[in-house]
């Protein structure tokens, strides 16, 4: 019995981090200087829950970065595995935009805690970098795109994603830039 009691203790702590990080991501994104317990209070946790996954905003911040990168990353291989390559690529550029806007929601918060002297470096975009390149290889294999398109290439000509704004209704935007891409990376395929 004591085995299942910890198997659900651990799930309901994974649940009240996941639910930090979501409130925290919505609130950060509309302010950077949200206090940390307007977070737990809207997460429905109490303080010490909250402390106890994150001792600081620093480290509240740098894992909300993390877990949406993360889960950018991670959804590559499932579009993969469930779509034809060309639209797994496609629509992970959706998830990719989505990530671009909730870290241009982030942006101040990610500033003060990275920008302050001596503070935390903000992480690595390898996550995203390697699943970049996990789908451009699977559409050059099916010569859906040009060949030898690397991860730096891909997030180079995607970059123009961190200059919409978040505030406005930047889908269609994102949307035609991204088309823009597809077809770009298409040009010069040798099944096109």
């Amino acid at each position: 019995m004591p085995q299942h009691k910890d198997a659900t203790r651990r799930s309901d702590a994974q649940r009240n981090r996941e639910r930090i990080l979501e409130v925290a991501l919505t609130e950060l994104s509309r302010c950077a200087d949200t206090p940390l317990s307007q977070i737990a209070k809207k997460a429905g946790v109490g303080q010490g829950t909250f402390y106890r996954n994150f001792p600081n905003r620093e480290s509240l911040v740098l894992e909300i970065y993390r877990h949406e990168m993360r889960q950018v990353a991670d959804s590559a291989e499932h579009l993969l595995a469930t779509r034809a390559p060309d639209e797994a690529l496609r629509a992970w550029m959706d998830r990719l935009a989505e990530f671009a806007m909730a870290k241009a929601g982030l942006a101040d918060a990610i500033r003060q805690v990275t920008g302050a002297p001596g503070g935390p470096a903000k992480p690595s975009p390898t996550p995203v970098a390697h699943a970049a390149e996990l789908l451009l290889r699977a559409n050059e294999e099916a010569g859906i795109i040009r060949p030898a398109v690397t991860a730096d290439d891909f997030l180079l000509a995607i970059a123009g994603l961190w200059q919409l704004d978040p505030h406005d209704d930047w889908r269609p935007r994102a949307a035609r830039l991204l088309d823009l891409i597809m077809s770009g990376l298409r040009s010069g395929a040798p099944r096109g």
